[in-house]
């Protein structure tokens, strides 16, 4: 039977398929648009479990902050290359599932997964992901969630969609907040405060500078004031209260925040792909992957 094109742009707008794959999806239902897109939901499914395995250390970080600034979320959805993290379409999908997370007051990535995610679509974040992949050709995962809650306010840093920050802090401003997010992006602190910082962390660079220092050949007093020393500057260089303001390098955040009589509660940094090992691919590998999907 012949199918209007009328009809494949309804199918293609209300599952974002490719505009072939909607019409054969047509074709083989006899213009049932309902079947077709049961049919296009499926073998979704089919090609998301077959790229399933395929390594995804590319993406975007996105979040999405309440009208009080009290509340947020923080994403990372991964993809396969850069190239696909560029399309509008993966962009849109990660942003909505920022909002979608900080909507529901969840870091919980099964609960997400069956959110709706468009009403007019009647697809779960799920079902969306798995329609993306089909339509993009690429593994597409939701990789870990974070929820922010703050007594005062949250500032927001992104660093080219690839870092993203929240920063959450008692008394002080907006602007220092966002001053916050920028250093904790540029600089990666592990913790707020040095006493954060394990015990177990601490014995292991202990050993590590222990060993370095003996071979001063130095007295074994003076070795452990060496290593005290460093253990010393290891804590400030780790911690955000210890590090020089990334705005200016000849004060510490501790006093940044002490003249402004503020504190930070807590810091989330996400950045795309950290501690996936990446496959090497080469361009025209990477071009012929795309091209058979």
């Amino acid at each position: 039977m012949s199918i209007s094109a009328s009809l494949v742009k309804e199918l293609r707008d209300r599952t974002a398929a490719a505009m072939m794959d909607c019409k054969r999806a047509l074709e083989e239902t006899k213009g049932d648009i309902e079947a077709a897109i049961q049919l296009l939901r499926e073998k979704g499914a089919i090609k998301a479990a077959k790229k399933g395995d395929r390594i995804t250390a590319e993406g975007l970080v996105a979040f999405a902050v309440s009208a009080d600034h009290r509340k947020a979320a923080i994403v990372e959805v991964n993809c396969e290359t850069d190239f696909v993290a560029r399309a509008e379409d993966f962009i849109q999908f990660t942003q909505t599932v920022a909002q979608l997370a900080l909507q529901h007051n969840t870091e919980d990535l099964n609960q997400l997964n069956n959110v709706v995610f468009n009403a007019s679509e009647n697809l779960t974040v799920e079902a969306k992901r798995q329609a993306l992949i089909a339509k993009l050709g690429e593994n597409i995962n939701v990789r870990r969630i974070a929820l922010v809650n703050s007594q005062g306010l949250i500032g927001a840093y992104s660093h080219g969609n690839r870092i993203g920050v929240l920063v959450a802090m008692k008394q002080g401003d907006m602007s220092l907040a966002k001053d916050l997010a920028m250093h904790v992006a540029a600089l990666q602190p592990l913790v707020v405060s040095p006493n954060q910082i394990s015990a177990q962390l601490i014995e292991k660079e202990r050993e590590i500078y222990t060993a370095q220092a003996a071979e001063s050949g130095k007295p074994a007093d003076i070795v452990a004031k060496m290593v005290e020393g460093r253990i010393s500057k290891y804590l400030d260089e780790v911690s955000l209260l210890g590090q020089p303001f990334v705005k200016d390098q000849n004060v510490k955040v501790s006093k940044v925040l002490a003249e402004q009589k503020a504190e930070v509660e807590c810091f989330v940094r996400f950045e795309v792909g950290e501690g996936i090992e990446k496959q090497v691919v080469d361009f025209a590998t990477e071009v012929m992957a795309q091209v058979k999907g």
